[in-house]
């Protein structure tokens, strides 16, 4: 399995190296592209460096790089997660502009049919954020706000942390062992 992960600047940055992290273990080819301002909310938040994120990824991209493979439908990808995805990026896949990369990868993933998983990343959603949302969902992205669970009783923020990532990989069908599992009677 192949799949394209972006991150950019929104809160959450934790979302994205976790999920990388797992892919990795999972043995997923991974091709990674972070906004400038990923980066730099990743340093705010978390103990990590890009240099050390970007040895999660199999391929790193430069942003601004539109003459990129992960920017043409011919590139053979199965899906693509944007984790965290900031409203700024969520309305510029919305209405198709195609500035960089990241919202050029998601232009070409909805176009080729395939699947698009957004984390977005706002608290609360106003009105342009949900019309952005339900427009992107009309077009074929998964919308997977990560949201807190509390059936599965999580006693850390890594529990919490694990539970988003485990449905995220849940959307491509990826075997993980992140969370506890709904059991009913």
């Amino acid at each position: 399995m192949k799949l394209i992960v972006a991150m950019t600047g929104a809160t959450g940055s934790i979302l994205g190296i976790r999920l990388l992290e797992a892919l990795k273990e999972s043995g997923v080819e991974t091709h990674l592209v972070m906004s400038e301002w990923a980066e730099k909310t990743m340093q705010i938040e978390t103990s990590y460096r890009p240099d050390e994120v970007k040895k999660l990824a199999s391929y790193v991209y430069e942003p601004h790089n539109q003459a990129s493979r992960i920017s043409s439908g011919s590139f053979r990808v199965d899906g693509m997660v944007i984790s965290p995805c900031s409203m700024k990026t969520l309305a510029a896949i919305r209405i198709g502009f195609a500035d960089s990369l990241i919202p050029r990868a998601a232009d070409v993933i909805l176009k080729e049919q395939k699947k698009l998983v957004i984390l977005p990343r706002e608290l609360p959603f106003n009105r342009i954020h949900l019309e952005n949302m339900l427009s992107l969902s009309n077009a074929g992205a998964v919308i997977l706000p990560p949201m807190l669970t509390f059936y599965n009783k999580p006693s850390t923020l890594d529990d919490a942390i694990n539970h988003v990532v485990a449905r995220t990989m849940d959307q491509f069908g990826i075997e993980n062992q992140l969370t506890k599992r709904w059991l009913s009677q």
